[in-house]
């Protein structure tokens, strides 16, 4: 299998020179686009599109035919995992994701098991296999899981949380409990994204959106150890390619070292991180992804591109070993022609003469 026409984001992962510095967003397919809104409105709910391999090929491209874009990211949510394990995922309106059976007591956690991902997961390796074969061998595929120690949070509290304290309370109480879960959950993942990766992913990422929330001994016992384990799990090269992984730790910036040693080729930065320091933290041990602030794509045009050329001039001389993306998932309130400003001018500030 030959790399992607433009394979300027593996090989930005990679630490190997680019044409320029390539550029993805965080939920590139999302409620932004119009053309989103009107498949999402015929798939009848969010939990159906994710569920339909032949919508979630659709929304995935839609943000390619709009813009450059440099790699396409397979569409899905990171609970279909715990939802794979039983718990019941639903989507209530205006309150986002909800499980209908929680793990609160203790023999639902010693219950929980692994899933096999070709099983009950089948739906999310069609889309990929789809994906891949829509793409054309154009750009690269991301497939991607939520880690562990984020999963387990919707899969304790039943949700999403603002103080967590379903989880903290075990976390702190009965940690053993919560490592059952971690354990599990990690072997899951790590046997998803293996499942992605055989279906035709050609780099993965580890969403840890709520790792920092975690007191830093807690954060490397309940998160970074798992997702290390995943990482050592991970199927490394397929059919003669590298597949590089990439870990996301929102808040994480305090553990910028521990997260670049986990065995990930790339480390996501949040907005709060100055780029400058990580890559002065980290060296040349990973490549580094991010970081502008999704809420800069709210202003106009003109300011978008200088608070893109910022972070570009921020990493610093030459583009090897930068994935240009936002800080986080992009809002759907962003006008889609202010991403436009901010693709073409990471292109045009960074693309170096052949």
């Amino acid at each position: 299998m030959t790399r992607p026409r433009n394979d300027n984001f593996l090989r930005a992962l990679l630490k190997e020179p680019t044409d320029y510095t390539p550029v993805w967003l965080m939920r590139q397919a999302g409620r932004y686009l119009p053309e989103y809104c009107e498949t999402r409105k015929r798939a009848g709910s969010f939990l159906d599109l994710c569920k339909n391999p032949d919508l979630a090929c659709e929304v995935t491209l839609q943000p390619l035919a709009r813009y450059d874009l440099d790699a396409a990211i397979l569409f899905s949510d990171i609970l279909t995992v715990p939802d794979a394990m039983g718990l019941g995922l639903y989507f209530a309106e205006g309150e986002g994701p909800k499980f209908e059976s929680p793990l609160r007591n203790e023999w639902e956690i010693r219950s929980l098991r692994v899933p096999d991902p070709h099983q009950h997961l089948g739906y999310v390796m069609d889309a990929v296999a789809e994906i891949r074969r829509a793409l054309d061998n154009s750009v690269p595929l991301i497939g991607f899981s939520g880690s562990p120690y984020t999963l387990a949070c919707y899969m304790v509290e039943g949700g999403s949380s603002s103080d967590y304290r379903q989880i903290k309370t075990m976390l702190y109480s009965r940690p053993e409990l919560l490592h059952h879960i971690l354990d599990v959950t990690a072997r899951a993942v790590t046997d998803y994204l293996n499942a992605q990766i055989e279906s035709g992913a050609q780099a993965v990422m580890i969403f840890d959106s709520w790792g920092g929330s975690l007191s830093a001994a807690a954060y490397k016992e309940f998160s970074l150890s798992y997702m290390e384990r995943i990482l050592a799990g991970l199927i490394k090269e397929r059919d003669g390619e590298k597949v590089p992984a990439i870990v996301f730790t929102k808040g994480g910036g305090l553990w910028l070292e521990d997260i670049a040693a986990s065995g990930c080729q790339g480390v996501g930065l949040d907005w709060t991180m100055d780029i400058r320091e990580a890559r002065r933290r980290v060296g040349d041990r990973v490549a580094l992804q991010g970081n502008l602030d999704p809420s800069v794509l709210f202003a106009t045009p003109e300011v978008v591109a200088a608070e893109t050329r910022k972070v570009l001039e921020a990493f610093g001389p030459g583009n090897t070993g930068h994935v240009f993306n936002l800080g986080h998932g992009i809002s759907q309130f962003t006008p889609p022609d202010n991403v436009s400003a901010l693709v073409q001018t990471v292109h045009g500030y960074t693309r170096f003469p052949a």
